[in-house]
């Protein structure tokens, strides 16, 4: 696990699969934004068993551009994709994006929020109030149906757990380092368990619209992503009894 280096004000975590269509023009676009900004930053692109072009096209990125790593995995694996570029991230704020995302507007209100010590977490939230979901209807219903049995299972309080992520890394690592799943749920259970922790959580509204058809078929998600929640619930159901 990497430790925080103080000359580093941000990291940026990216998962990638199969992204060798998209990943270059965001990444250069990103880069673009992120340069007016003054902040000292890395880029991470975490790239997780692609079977195209993605590993490739990424390591030319990190060629091109000194503030880009590449974290490669050899089985496709989002929740361990993620939780390996928190682990390596060297900035004091951490924040896990999407390659189809990459807003920097949210950049901004996070780091307003938790460099003025207002949150330890700022979600961007599909599902919150002011939020422009421009996904197809069946990806926004997947998300109320995952948010909803997430409420039922563990009582969670938010509106969204796979939205964009900013956090105080060194406040969320003790919760990284308590995560069981990985694959899809990985992200749910840390703002779950950062909620469960007492960490200040503060969501804000993201923009989206659909820039590419998704990398893996939702459909074909569906039995790992249930098999998880009953794992997690079992996990967490077990370390409350142990407590008692």
């Amino acid at each position: 696990m990497s430790k925080t280096d103080p000359l580093f004000n941000l990291s940026i975590v990216i998962p990638v699969y199969n992204e060798e269509g998209l990943l270059e023009t965001a990444i250069t676009d990103l880069v673009a934004k992120m340069n007016e900004i003054p902040l000292v930053y890395e880029i991470i692109i975490s790239e997780n068993g692609s079977k195209d072009r993605t590993k490739d096209i990424a390591f030319g990125l990190a060629k091109k551009y000194r503030n880009i790593r590449v974290l490669h995995e050899d089985e496709p694996n989002y929740g361990r994709a993620l939780r390996k570029g928190i682990e390596q991230a060297r900035g004091a704020i951490c924040i896990c994006d999407e390659i189809d995302i990459c807003d920097v507007g949210f950049y901004r209100r996070a780091l307003n929020l938790l460099t003025e010590d207002k949150a330890d977490m700022v979600i961007g939230s599909k599902r919150h109030p002011d939020s422009a979901d421009k996904r197809p209807l069946i990806r926004r219903f997947a998300t109320l149906v995952i948010n909803l049995l997430l409420r039922i299972l563990f009582g969670f309080k938010g509106s969204d757990t796979h939205g964009l992520k900013a956090f105080h890394r060194e406040k969320l690592m003790p919760v990284v380092e308590s995560c069981v799943v990985e694959k899809d749920l990985f992200a749910s259970e840390l703002v779950i368990r950062a909620e469960r922790a007492g960490l200040r959580i503060v969501e804000v509204p993201l923009f989206i619209t659909e820039k590419r058809k998704p990398s893996i078929n939702l459909f074909k998600r569906v039995p790992n992503v249930l098999l998880n929640l009953w794992r997690l619930f079992l996990v967490i159901r077990l370390q409350r009894k142990v407590q008692r």
